[in-house]
């Protein structure tokens, strides 16, 4: 952690109120270095600040200009239906007193602060159906509230974030190089992968490129982030640096490789990977609800697609990471990312043996949407 003097030197360039009660490391994110700022006195707000880790963000000012123009639209929206809180369910970024939503200390360290919504929590691991049909809903929402925002106008921060072409490129140029000598401690995992990379290409086909819409989505679908409030209730989507263009399956199928697992996403006994089927029905439910406005039929039929493809790429990611010498996701112990690698493989295999009855949900719950709230 950094030094709370540092810190302080660093709150001091933003434009709030803050005056230091206590200061922890918060959220579990593997990317960046995020701090929970508690405020001395209770009428103040309290704050997240965190570190952006600008070896993957390379450009912070792009970074920050997505963060604004998405949320902006949102709150936006929320202003214009009446329906929703925008300082509630809209994460607000804060000023620094350059005026810019950022701010670049003397070690080379970007910083950004936001207020701390109160009375709020997230979930690594979902507990219970009813949050993840909020979790469902969220999404969803996000989603409907920027379908209108026009593809092409955010950065592509992190460019083919999605495109499992390059994905399976970075793979194969970790193995040629194979820096640290792994590859022999990952054999069974490779073939794995390149059992399922044929089928795993759908999103890069000229035919469905032509009939799936690019929209403004989220990328990191995580069920952790969203904020509930105290009765487990959906208030506000967070964690918006992947925001780019893309397709809706890679946010449903972020998600429901998160919320599907009866275990963590780095599980060492593979054992206890097994799916949550009335989690995912949840959370089915709960996604149309918001989704359905929007969505079109050849948008529902990808949707398994992304099901199976968001943990088969973060298994990709998770080996090159591995091979590489755990150079981009923060680890805890030496060979944390393998046993990521293996967690994700091991649910795409039950998801890929399920897959034709996850897809009768999905279109069950899509039909009954349209029949009664569209």
């Amino acid at each position: 952690m950094q030094s709370v003097k540092n810190i302080a030197e660093v709150i001091s360039q933003f434009r709030c109120d803050a005056a230091i009660d206590s200061l922890e490391a918060y959220g579990s994110g593997h990317i960046n270095d995020t701090y929970f700022i508690k405020n001395i006195s209770e009428r103040g707000s309290d704050y997240l600040l965190q570190r952006i880790n600008h070896q993957i963000f390379k450009d912070v000012a792009q970074l920050t200009e997505n963060m604004i123009m998405v949320t902006c639209h949102l709150k936006q929206k929320l202003m214009d239906s009446g329906d929703g809180d925008p300082e509630k369910e809209v994460m607000t970024l804060i000023p620094a007193e350059s005026g810019k939503y950022y701010y670049k200390d003397s070690q080379g360290d970007y910083w950004r602060m936001c207020y701390f919504l109160k009375n709020t929590r997230s979930y690594d691991l979902v507990e219970t159906e009813k949050q993840a049909f909020e979790g469902g809903k969220a999404f969803g929402r996000f989603q409907a509230m920027l379908s209108d925002m026009t593809p092409g106008v955010i950065h592509e921060v992190i460019p083919d974030f999605h495109n499992i072409e390059k994905r399976l490129e970075q793979l194969n140029e970790a193995i040629r190089e194979d820096r640290l000598g792994r590859l022999t401690t990952v054999e069974a995992e490779l073939e794995t992968v390149r059992k399922y990379a044929a089928s795993m290409r759908y999103f890069q086909e000229p035919a469905q490129q032509q009939i799936l819409p690019r929209r403004v989505i989220h990328n990191d679908t995580k069920f952790n982030n969203v904020l509930l409030n105290e009765h487990d209730e959906a208030q506000c989507v967070i964690d918006l640096d992947t925001v780019m263009d893309g397709y809706v399956a890679f946010d449903f199928g972020d998600a429901i490789r998160t919320i599907i697992n009866t275990a963590e996403e780095d599980e060492a006994d593979l054992s206890k990977i097994q799916l949550n089927l009335p989690l995912f029905n949840a959370y089915t439910q709960g996604y149309f609800k918001t989704a359905a406005s929007f969505i079109t039929d050849a948008e529902v039929q990808s949707l398994i697609k992304g099901v199976l493809l968001l943990p088969y790429m973060q298994a990709v990611r998770f080996l090159t990471d591995h091979i590489n010498g755990d150079q981009y996701f923060k680890v805890r112990f030496g060979g944390h990312n393998l046993q990521r690698t293996r967690a994700q493989l091991q649910l795409l295999k039950l998801l890929d043996a399920n897959s034709d009855l996850l897809q009768t949900v999905i279109a069950r719950e899509m039909a009954y949407q349209r029949q009664h709230n569209v």
